[in-house]
């Protein structure tokens, strides 16, 4: 059974960024999934591009992400130099280095992903009041970066995957996801989820994988919202491939 959920959409001097439902109910965890309006940035990164490596001014990106933090109150960040892997990092202030995932119990530390039409997907364990913020493209998918985040918490945390709430932000819908050469880059248990010739269902990929890891259905929220298909709102490389990045942005309190 698919439970189904309502975003939230919230503003702060111009930005604006989305919550779900799901992981709205839980009062001690923060969470955004911010769009690109109430930044700095001007031209393809306009306006609030989070991404340091994209080609934006350095000082715009970093009152952007200030801006996002004043927004959900935040104080510290933290984020990894992204490589669409399957890697998944415990944070710290000082976390440096590569990876897709990061996975914390520090209160107040906020754990940044950037991504445009890739999904940002926070995982939140509210009994052992554990998160996870990950980055998952379609080689993340492939590597099942869900999966392991799932058993990296289980082992540094206790979290048992049946009491894991996870939200996934805006991203490239399956009437954008257009794989050419899916018959090498995706294994044959994605076929099943072309909705047209080519074209696929990566949000039901990423509910089957997690359901397959032992999140439980109605424990899972998909925006649903294409970032493809939402240019006033939203980035998207596939669209334009000189483009800012959006920021998920999750930290305990």
């Amino acid at each position: 059974m698919v439970s189904f959920f309502y975003m939230q959409r919230h503003s702060h001097n111009g930005v604006e960024w989305l919550t779900l439902d799901l992981l709205s109910n839980c009062p001690r965890l923060a969470h955004g999934f911010f769009l690109r309006h109430g930044g700095v940035s001007e031209g393809a990164f306009d306006s609030l591009n989070l991404a340091l490596t994209q080609g934006d001014l350095p000082e715009h990106v970093t009152t952007n992400r200030q801006r996002a933090l004043d927004a959900l109150g935040i104080n510290d960040y933290t984020n990894l130099y992204q490589k669409h892997s399957s890697h998944v990092v415990e944070a710290n202030p000082n976390s440096k280095g590569e990876g897709d995932g990061l996975i914390t119990d520090r209160f107040d530390l906020g754990l940044l992903v950037l991504h445009a039409d890739c999904q940002a997907a926070i995982f939140y364990d509210p009994i052992h009041h554990a998160l996870a913020n990950v980055h998952a493209g379609w080689r993340g998918s492939v590597a099942n970066i869900y999966k392991k985040t799932v058993e990296r918490m289980k082992v540094r945390y206790g979290s048992r995957p049946e009491e894991l709430l996870v939200g996934i932000s805006p991203s490239l819908g399956p009437m954008a996801a257009e794989f050419r050469n899916y018959r090498t880059e995706l294994p044959k248990s994605f076929w099943p989820y072309q909705v047209k010739p080519t074209y696929f269902d990566f949000w039901e990929i990423s509910r089957q994988q997690l359901t397959e890891a032992g999140v439980l259905p109605h424990h899972i929220e998909i925006a649903e919202l294409c970032t493809y298909s939402n240019p006033e709102e939203c980035f998207s490389y596939r669209r334009v491939q000189e483009s800012g990045r959006h920021g998920t942005l999750a930290a305990l309190n």
